[in-house]
């Protein structure tokens, strides 16, 4: 287990709602661009978040699974960088990632774990789709847009 610090500035931004920016859409809990350097700080940030946000210690753990693995696909398959925008909406917590790559649709989402069907690729996907209440991809200005979430409960 590595240990991530978090800077005072993140610091502040997470711990006072007052900081936080609205819209009719939801409140925004965080907003960042992020490269692979950035992973492990942006994990935390997520998991900070999801706790204030109220999604239980155990759906909270597979909500930044899932963040994380798309996050992951964004750098690997979409010029190593991408956009993350985490937002309560209503009963939801959201997260949505939008890339610069080629873009892809929902239908490159194995419907068995991969490797079981000789699939090479796609277990990041496959899971997310797995452990979230919510998963849509869409194409963005520019690449895609892969939106999940989960219900807090």
């Amino acid at each position: 287990m590595s240990l991530v610090l978090v800077t005072k500035r993140e610091a502040l931004v997470l711990a006072d709602p007052r900081r936080r920016s609205a819209d009719r859409a939801g409140e925004h809990l965080l907003h960042r661009r992020f490269t692979a350097e950035e992973l492990p700080r942006l994990r935390v940030q997520v998991e900070r978040c999801a706790a204030w946000a109220g999604l239980s210690e155990t759906r909270r753990g597979d909500f930044v699974l899932a963040v994380d693995e798309i996050a992951n696909n964004a750098i690997e398959h979409a010029g190593g960088t991408g956009s993350l925008l985490l937002r309560r909406v209503g009963d939801e917590l959201e997260c949505r990632i939008s890339d610069s790559g080629p873009g892809f649709s929902e239908d490159v989402i194995p419907r068995i774990l991969p490797g079981l069907d000789g699939a090479t690729s796609g277990r990041g996907l496959w899971l997310t789709q797995l452990v979230t209440d919510r998963l849509a991809i869409s194409a963005g200005a520019v690449g895609a847009v892969v939106t999940l979430a989960m219900r807090l409960r």
